[in-house]
């Protein structure tokens, strides 16, 4: 097939390199403009526009897709399906109708459930046992599209959504390759889906990682999984932000939530009566560190107060 990709961050890598490998012509990839990036805001390119320029693929960046400049462009590369991957823009609905076999999104959910930006971190926030990819064909709504093939995998216990995201990539590249065979040959009757059992993913903020200590531990357990890369679950302590990078369940306790319980463990009270343990954290202005490293120079005392759950003013 005549494809044209739309995907920016290393997540869409996998399936780019499958389509080539799968001996697709790839026409042209479209990905995010390059961003700063850093303390030095150095400009910086996409995953995709990287990969795909060291494939010797044609690779545009447009600001916006609604124009008529780039629905023309497209037109004139008259490709047979367009396959997009985490793009990060909406496709106006005249470029939807250009491709005979439409265009095909590999969404990171068992859609309809966790519809919107940010399925996988939602997944794992919430505490899922299972998740999955979703081919669908876009369609002018947010992941609402008829269904075309899903591909389920169960989320480890501990599994972080940094872990998941790199699991996922390779399934969504594994399933739209498949998809696109299927629907070629046409094997596949999409299917409509079920708006009574829709659930959203919206799009996650810093804000969101503050740590509520009075939620249940399993809760902020999930919570610390789900924000790990980014943006990572914190608290206060004296004044400055202590990010949480990993932390485990742990007995109860009678204090108040939010204190902490056992100064040899950093392990803090949370609203349910037992305790998470701190294992791995970073203070702001030093470095990422184990709870062990971090207490050997500066020791918290029993019923010290992590504050969580309110913003810093």
């Amino acid at each position: 097939m005549k494809i044209i990709y739309m995907g920016t961050p290393d997540y869409a890598v996998p399936t780019l390199e499958a389509l080539i490998n799968d001996g697709h012509s790839v026409e042209a990839v479209f990905c995010q403009p390059d961003k700063p990036v850093g303390r030095k805001k150095i400009m910086t390119p996409p995953a995709v526009k990287v990969f795909a320029l060291s494939k010797g693929l044609t690779v545009y960046q447009p600001d916006s897709l609604k124009g008529d400049e780039v629905y023309n462009l497209i037109k004139k590369i008259s490709p047979d399906a367009i396959v997009v991957v985490a793009y990060g823009k909406i496709l106006p609905e005249r470029i939807l109708n250009i491709a005979p076999f439409g265009c095909i999104n590999g969404h990171g959910s068992i859609l309809p459930k966790y519809r919107g930006a940010a399925p996988i971190q939602w997944a794992v926030i919430n505490g899922e046992t299972e998740t999955g990819v979703t081919a669908m064909f876009m369609d002018k709504g947010i992941d609402t599209g008829d269904i075309l093939k899903i591909s389920k995998t169960k989320i480890g216990e501990n599994e972080t959504a940094e872990e998941l995201f790199e699991r996922l990539s390779v399934i969504t590249a594994e399933l739209l390759t498949e998809t696109l065979r299927e629907v070629e040959e046409g094997k596949i009757a999409p299917q409509k889906q079920n708006e009574e059992e829709a659930t959203y993913a919206p799009i996650i903020s810093k804000e969101m990682a503050l740590i509520d200590f009075s939620k249940s531990a399993n809760d902020i357990f999930n919570a610390v999984r789900g924000f790990n890369s980014w943006p990572v679950a914190y608290c206060m302590f004296e004044g400055k932000r202590l990010k949480v990078f990993a932390c485990k369940v742990r007995g109860n306790s009678d204090l108040p939530y939010g204190t902490v319980a056992n100064s040899e463990t950093l392990s803090v009270v949370c609203g349910d009566g037992k305790c998470i343990e701190l294992t791995e954290i970073q203070l702001e202005g030093s470095k990422r560190m184990s709870a062990d490293e971090f207490l050997k120079g500066k020791k918290i005392p029993v019923g010290t107060v992590l504050i969580g759950g309110e913003q810093r003013g």
